[in-house]
C-alpha cells in the first residue's frame, strides 16, 4: 500500500470534499468573537486551508485572510468558492514554510488540518509570523462515536479503508496540543454540529476521506454494497443525520 505525502492526500478528492465535508457551526465564530477577542480588522492565516470552508468564516466576519495551502487542486477550487470575497488571499505555502512576512497575522487557525504538519517546524513558523499577543486556534469537526450509526459506521471503516486507522492515529490529543501551547494556557470549547445525507450524500462524505478506497480498489462494490445497508438501517425517510462534535482549542502563544 502506498501512503501518499499529507500535502497529495487529497488532490483526487477535491470535488467531494467542497460539496460533502461540513463547514463549521456558527456557534463557533460566536465564541471566538465574545471569548477569544476575534476582531473583523484581524488579518487571519488559515494554514493548511483546502478548500476554503473554514476560512469562509472569517471572510464572512470580514476579516482579511490568507488561505496557505500546498495543494494546487485544493487551493483552485478554494479560489473558485471564495471568489466573492475581496479580502481573501490564496497563499502557496505550508505550516512550517508559510512565505508569509515575520509579525503579518494577527490570528493562525487551522481547520481539519494541524495533524498533518510537523509541529515543531510548524510552532517556529507561528511564532515566526504572528504579531506579539496573537492567537492560534485548531480545530476539527469530528464525528459523535455516540451516536448509533456513527458506531456502526466506525466498524465500516475499519473494515474497508485499510488505511483508516493509520490516519485515525495521528489526530493529536488535548494532551499533546497542550504541550504544544505551552508554556501558554490552552483553552478548549466544543459545539454540536451535524450533516443531512440522502446516500449520493454519504457516499460522497466518505469518499471526500483520504483513507477511503477510490473506485479501482478491489474492494469497491463491496464497500458500497454495505454502505448502502447502513444507510437503509439508519436512515429515516431517505435522509441520514451525521452528527458532529466541533473541538476548539486555543491559546494566546508564548514562548
Amino acid at each position: 500500500m502506498t501512503i501518499l505525502k499529507s500535502t497529495e492526500r487529497f488532490s483526487n478528492r477535491v470535488a467531494d470534499y467542497v460539496k460533502y465535508r461540513p463547514d463549521y457551526p456558527s456557534a463557533l465564530m460566536d465564541y471566538l468573537v465574545e471569548c477569544c477577542g476575534l476582531r473583523a480588522a484581524h488579518v487571519v492565516a488559515d494554514i493548511g486551508s483546502g478548500t476554503g470552508l473554514l476560512t469562509q468564516e472569517f471572510l464572512k466576519y470580514g476579516n482579511p485572510v490568507y488561505g496557505v495551502e500546498p495543494n494546487a487542486n485544493m487551493r483552485a477550487a478554494a479560489a473558485d468558492f471564495l471568489q466573492p470575497y475581496a479580502n481573501f488571499e490564496p497563499i502557496v505555502g505550508q505550516a512550517e514554510a508559510t512565505t508569509l512576512a515575520a509579525t503579518s497575522v494577527d490570528w493562525i487557525v487551522a481547520g481539519q488540518a494541524f495533524h498533518w504538519f510537523d509541529q515543531r517546524a510548524a510552532r517556529s513558523e507561528f511564532f515566526r509570523i504572528l504579531q506579539p499577543g496573537g492567537r492560534v486556534a485548531l480545530i476539527w469537526n469530528s464525528r459523535q462515536m455516540g451516536d448509533p450509526f456513527q458506531q456502526a459506521y466506525e466498524r465500516f471503516l475499519c473494515a474497508h479503508a485499510p488505511e483508516y486507522g493509520v490516519v485515525s492515529q495521528q489526530r493529536p490529543t488535548a494532551v499533546s496540543l497542550a504541550e504544544f501551547f505551552a508554556p501558554a494556557a490552552m483553552e478548549v470549547a466544543t459545539f454540536e454540529h451535524h450533516q443531512v445525507f440522502d446516500f449520493d450524500g454519504l457516499r460522497g462524505r466518505l469518499l471526500s476521506c483520504s483513507y477511503a478506497p477510490n473506485e479501482d480498489a478491489a474492494n469497491y462494490g463491496v464497500m458500497m454494497e454495505e454502505l448502502r445497508s447502513l444507510f437503509d438501517q439508519y436512515s429515516h425517510q431517505g435522509q441520514l443525520f451525521f452528527r458532529y462534535t466541533t473541538h476548539l482549542y486555543y491559546a494566546q502563544p508564548r514562548r
